[in-house]
């Protein structure tokens, strides 16, 4: 008899608060909503880059594109998806074809969870 085991893909995304006040601290509510707004659209932009190239079988052009995310993500305090697009590298870096596939679905859950998150922490509308 067979046993089929359901793995949860929920998980919490991390957000760190501090990095966006310090943000808004800095900027002041116009331009720090102003650089909020352009990077969550690069990471949006960035997710689909990484999506296509995975498809097409770019891989430099995936890693470049994973730790750019990475990168950004960083910047704006979502701790999460910057470890996930640094995991990403990691398996491309080992030629991992398996790991990369559920590290990338992984990237794309954490990736869409995470600018909902920093959408609805801001209160800003589409």
């Amino acid at each position: 008899m067979e046993q089929v085991t359901i793995l949860q893909t929920d998980e919490a995304i991390r957000l760190d608060q501090g990095k966006l006040g310090a943000l808004y601290d800095r900027l002041g509510p116009s331009g720090a909503e102003d650089v909020v707004c352009r990077a969550m659209e690069e990471l949006a932009a960035r997710l689909s880059q990484v999506d296509r190239d995975y498809r097409a079988g770019r891989w430099a052009e995936l890693r470049k594109g994973a730790r750019a995310l990475a990168a950004i993500a960083d910047q704006m305090g979502m701790a999460t998806l910057a470890q996930v697009g640094r995991d990403v590298t990691a398996c491309v870096d080992a030629q991992d074809q398996v790991a990369l596939s559920a590290v990338l679905a992984r990237l794309f859950r954490s990736g869409e969870g995470s600018l909902t998150a920093v959408w609805d922490l801001q209160g800003l509308s589409v």
